[in-house]
């Protein structure tokens, strides 16, 4: 099965979720994901802004905030380029694509001030590869960075398929 058609089905079943059970799920990720060293030994954590299907990041939000650590959001552009800046909900605007993004981008923080980027993904195999939505933001990010990652991944989300040679994997994946 190729990539697209991988994507669409997990799109689908995603968001065919039952609600109660994906609230269960996403409470269950949190408590396991604070647990890791690498969220333990944190201090600034890159996560994004998810749509209702998705991980529900107000979450990790939350709880990197009480926990005093900075968290960081995405900030795309047409370039295929990315870039994490301070999450503050009063600067947020929508994108053409439904999501929220920051519009504080002058406090874009350097790749190597991070310190955990919690990934998106549509899929997952078992070595950590994702395919994403397909525009390949991450994995160009990803291809210098230094730090640590972790994906929060619901069973569904898992795969079988042969990465291509610019994907990058996700060093670990709590799966629910």
């Amino acid at each position: 099965m190729e990539k697209r058609e991988q994507r669409q089905n997990i799109l689908k079943a995603l968001k065919e979720h039952d609600k109660t059970r994906k609230k269960a799920k996403d409470h269950a990720f949190i408590s396991a994901l604070i647990k890791t060293d690498k969220y333990q030994n944190a201090r600034t954590i890159a996560s994004f802004l998810a749509f209702d299907f998705e991980f529900n990041t107000d979450l990790l939000i939350k709880q990197a905030s009480k926990d005093g650590k900075i968290i960081l959001i995405p900030k795309t552009y047409a370039n295929r380029d990315m870039v994490f800046v301070p999450y503050h909900p009063d600067k947020l605007k929508k994108t053409n694509f439904g999501l929220m993004e920051p519009t504080n981008i002058e406090e874009a923080y350097d790749k190597k001030d991070i310190d955990l980027i919690h990934v998106p993904g549509v899929c997952f195999n078992q070595n950590g590869y994702r395919i994403g939505h397909g525009a390949g933001y991450y994995d160009r990010f990803l291809s210098d960075y230094q730090g640590n990652t972790i994906s929060t991944v619901y069973d569904c989300q898992m795969v079988d398929f042969t990465p291509e040679s610019h994907d990058i994997a996700v060093e670990e994946l709590i799966i629910q």
